[in-house]
């Protein structure tokens, strides 16, 4: 079986307990012509395999000896061309509830459907929440020696977990079972020491290492649990992962030898300190058998440990559901992380994390756990794996508190309080042979022991009419009347002669056999079958491709073609059946039609004024550039004194949105314009106001307060102001420059340079130009004659550039 788990929230339903609903998918009757109707379909199976509005005709005379594709079409259709209701085949789905069967949990048990390709059913089932329920809490505990400290905590777990569980469950039995891995290389040590005393280096004794041994079966008695626990021994492995996937299948499907009880909710704790081994990796000890997923326990021991495969997670997933089994997972917090990607694909599973696997954690672990499960309600759908390719399953669930659940379940149900499930099944195609078949799918609320059986009944060929007669042949027999009398045989083209042959085959007025467009036999035209569609008609004069057409389909795939003109759908005109008549896509966001500047014509804003463009007419460039277009506005409500009483008598030459503000810089923004209403009487007619075309809608706001400034005044202070600027930079320039400069004369210590030389402006010419320096170069032979030169260096002149 291959398992889906979806469940999704919606708001609380009130509806009876086996209230059922039928919906057809697939494309709606309004897309019916474009896929009932093609040349192709010769037969009635062709025609209903192309989807569930799709209907066949086998009345014998219909259409007068049209094509076999004009009997496929949908039922509203095959009505108008004069298809009477009782020569139709067409999509049939039945849903049939089994109410015999009783259930106190999940309802109703059994339910039969009818589907053809491309149609779906739906049905309700509910799933009710009962107060308390008997427990099964089976102990899978990993026995490899690194949880020798922890075995010997669950001494002591029996008796107390018994007092604990008396709040939720008054009938608790308990089981217990113990995993190492799987006895071969390499994942333990085969010398021979070693398989009967994994720990002989340790001078411990150990049990052999084993894949799974069931030690206790289910019982209500702690005490015997109690002492099996404290008879337990450690064993030992080599590798870190261990087998508890392969042990916790075996728990699972071994119901007979653990013991599960039918009525009871069932715990399967898996306790262990490391990660598991998956599926393929056998493959390290020559094991390339997969698991078969069936129970191999012998005395107790499971014996297809070294001859199978770990299972996979799928196939776990499968024998948890099918036994109705909540899996809780009880690792050290070093493994929390690996175990918490694996949860989410066991459905109904729990993590706990634990520091220490001591009495009190783990009895607060399995508490928490059955609380946890409990009050969420998940429903698992698996359909046949030789069907679930051709199904799909769509889940919706309808919580009792009416609220969108998280995770997609439903959560915090509480006791007495039902969940409901829409379940929706529909068929994609029929098998490759063609023929009809049975499928069954299960419908498993997760860790319940109830279930819906859904038996679907799969109709893939027609029966054409309680008569069961069907056109499917392209042979019709010709009626010939001799001697008064009805003589039904083969054609026969000798027995009419060629001109009361055709003669039948005309239209009146017409010298044409048959249009043109087929051949006359027995009397009747047999119309050819053209590429661009179907010839049909008494004479051959109707055809369904001689109409306009919109994107390469007929009528735009939204009518259908009678005498050449288009007959559209609801909701469709045009000669081509391209423009619709609903005006919902020229509705601009301002909720007016093309925003009040235009019409809607064929689905598409056609703007009044050219200045305007735009999906809704809603930009006007132009529009937005110039000022002047607003003054008559302005000037009307200036007229009328701008107040709100008397705006009302300007609507005819304003903007839709018009108001008005004492002070404008409030307004500034991209989207607003900056304008000035001047009139030629006086000054005091002069107003400031902005306008927008924001959203499409254009908008204008007129100051209360008259501008006096003439354009002329603005242009004097701007003048002036520019003026005072430029001077006023001038002069900061020149005290800048006179302070370094003064800066430049005096030393940093505060005393002046060339201290020793100081004149007034009147000594300025006495100053020397040039500055006399000795130079003596002297060498030491001979002594007596030192030789002395001497150069003048010219001082540079006061105001010359160093060079």
């Amino acid at each position: 079986m291959t398992s889906w788990l979806r469940t999704y929230d919606s708001a609380c339903l009130c509806l009876l307990l086996c209230c059922l609903v039928v919906a057809f998918s697939g494309e709606s009757f309004s897309a019916g012509d474009s896929v009932c109707r093609s040349p192709g379909i010769t037969s009635c199976t062709d025609c209903l395999s192309r989807g569930p509005q799709c209907a066949w005709c086998f009345e014998e005379g219909f259409l007068d000896g049209a094509g076999l594709s004009q009997r496929c079409d949908l039922p509203v259709n095959l009505l108008r061309r004069g298809c009477a209701l009782e020569f139709m085949e067409q999509s049939e789905v039945k849903v049939e509830v089994n109410a015999t069967i009783s259930s106190t949990q999940v309802s109703p048990r059994d339910i039969s459907i009818t589907l053809r390709p491309g149609s779906a059913a739906s049905f309700i089932v509910s799933v009710k929440q009962l107060e308390r329920y008997p427990v099964d809490l089976y102990y899978l505990v990993d026995v490899s020696a690194s949880m020798q400290e922890n075995l010997d905590q669950l001494k002591t777990v029996g008796v107390a977990l018994s007092l604990r569980m008396t709040e939720h469950s008054s009938d608790l039995w308990l089981g217990f079972g113990s995993f190492v891995d799987k006895p071969v290389s390499p994942y333990i040590n085969v010398h021979p020491s070693k398989i009967h005393n994994p720990c002989s280096d340790f001078e411990i004794r150990c049990r052999p290492a084993h894949g799974f041994h069931h030690v206790l079966s289910m019982t209500s008695n702690m005490s015997e649990f109690t002492r099996v626990i404290k008879r337990q021994r450690i064993s030992g492995n080599m590798d870190t992962p261990e087998g508890g996937l392969d042990a916790m299948l075996q728990a699972a499907v071994c119901q007979r030898a653990v013991g599960w009880r039918p009525e009871a909710k069932r715990l399967l704790l898996l306790m262990t300190d490391q990660p598991s081994h998956l599926a393929l990796d056998s493959r390290l000890a020559g094991i390339v058998v997969p698991h078969d997923g069936l129970c191999h326990l012998e005395d107790n021991v499971y014996k297809g440990s070294t001859r199978m495969d770990h299972p996979s997670l799928g196939q776990l997933s499968d024998k948890l559901l099918e036994n109705h089994i909540y899996s809780i997972f009880a690792v050290e917090k070093q493994q929390y992380q690996w175990y918490e990607e694996l949860i989410h694909l066991l459905p109904g599973s729990y993590l706990g994390k634990l520091g220490l696997f001591q009495a009190p954690n783990l009895i607060d672990l399995v508490v928490d756990a059955y609380k946890r499960l409990l009050s969420e309600v998940v429903v698992s759908v698996s359909v046949e794996d030789k069907a679930v390719s051709r199904y799909w399953v769509s889940v919706t669930p309808l919580c009792p508190d009416g609220s969108t659940a998280a995770e997609h379940s439903c959560t915090g149900v509480q006791p007495d309080q039902t969940v409901y499930f829409n379940i929706t099944i529909g068929q994609h195609s029929c098998p490759d042979d063609g023929k009809d078949e049975d499928v069954t799918v299960m419908v498993r609320p997760v860790g319940y022991n109830e279930s819906t059986v859904v038996r679907i009944r799969s109709k893939c060929q027609c029966t054409c009419g309680p008569a069961g007669q069907c056109r499917d042949a392209n042979a019709s027999p010709c009626k010939q009347t001799q001697n008064g009398n009805n003589q039904e045989e083969r054609p026969n083209y000798g027995m009419m002669k060629d001109s009361d042959s055709n003669k039948n085959c005309k239209a009146d007025g017409s010298d044409v056999v048959c249009s043109g467009r087929g051949v006359c036999e027995c009397g009747k035209c047999v119309c050819e079958q053209s590429r661009l569609g179907a010839v049909y008609g008494k004479y051959c004069e109707l055809d369904d491709f001689s109409c306009p057409y919109e994107g390469g389909l007929l009528c735009g795939s939204r009518g259908v073609c009678v005498l050449g003109e288009c007959v559209c759908e609801d909701g469709w005109t045009g000669d081509s059946c391209n423009c619709p008549v609903s005006t919902a896509t020229c509705q601009s966001s301002n909720g007016l039609l093309c925003s009040g500047r235009g019409k809607c014509v064929c689905g598409k804003c056609v703007c009044d004024d050219p200045q305007h463009s735009g999906d809704f007419c809603e930009r006007c460039p132009a529009c937005q550039s110039t000022c002047q277009s607003y003054w008559t506005c302005v000037g009307c409500h200036l007229s009328h004194g701008l107040t709100q009483e008397e705006a009302g008598q300007c609507n005819h030459t304003c903007a839709p949105l018009v108001g008005y503000m004492d002070d404008m810089s409030g307004q500034a923004g991209e989207t607003w314009i900056h304008c000035m209403y001047i009139s030629n009487d006086s000054c005091r007619n002069s107003y400031r106001f902005q306008t927008s075309s924001k959203s499409g809608q254009a908008q204008l706001l007129i100051s209360t307060r008259p501008d006096c400034v003439s354009s002329s005044l603005r242009l004097v202070r701007t003048f002036l102001s520019v003026c005072a600027l430029t001077v006023l930079c001038g002069l900061v320039v020149v005290a800048v420059s006179r302070l370094l400069l003064q800066k430049r004369r005096w030393s940093p210590g505060g005393t002046v340079e060339d201290a020793g030389y100081h004149c007034t402006g009147k000594d300025l010419s006495y100053i020397p130009t040039t500055n006399e320096k000795t130079v003596t170069y002297r060498r030491d032979h001979p002594p007596d004659r030192p030789v002395e030169m001497h150069i003048q260096v010219p001082k540079m002149p006061l105001g010359d550039p160093w060079q």
